[in-house]
């Protein structure tokens, strides 16, 4: 038996995995932003601008915001009036890096039975990701 997860993750603008922090998915998003913005802060002090999608506006995550750090993010929403499919800035990315972590087999399906398992899993795709680029060059 597996357990369902729900995976943060912080990119870089290339798309590179920065961290990550997975948990059971019955916690929101609002909930688990700040879990892996604390990771953040801790180990890289200089980032200061993030962007997130819809699902992380709020109060909620600006409050919590305010007590871990100095930060200016901006919500990367669709807009009310679009129609069809419309690229969104800066989504895109976090989107591809999702793409390419799916990639990996272990990724394709939640087999996972810990959360430690499904972190270490991640990582290790993006590991992979990392040595493939590094062999190609």
């Amino acid at each position: 038996m597996w357990i369902d997860t729900k995976r943060h993750i912080v990119t870089d603008t290339d798309g590179n995995l920065v961290h990550a922090v997975v948990h059971l998915a019955d916690v929101q998003d609002r909930d688990g932003a700040p879990l892996v913005l604390a990771e953040i802060i801790r180990r890289h002090p200089w980032l200061r601008h993030i962007f997130a999608v819809g699902g992380y506006a709020g109060d909620k995550l600006r409050q919590a915001l305010r007590k871990i750090g100095k930060w200016t993010g901006e919500i990367i929403k669709r807009s009310d009036h679009a129609k069809g499919f419309k690229v969104l800035p800066r989504r895109w990315v976090v989107e591809r890096t999702f793409a390419w972590l799916g990639r990996n087999r272990r990724h394709a399906k939640d087999f996972e039975q810990t959360i430690a398992s499904a972190t270490a899993w991640l990582f290790i795709a993006s590991i992979q990701l990392f040595a493939r680029r590094i062999a190609r060059a």
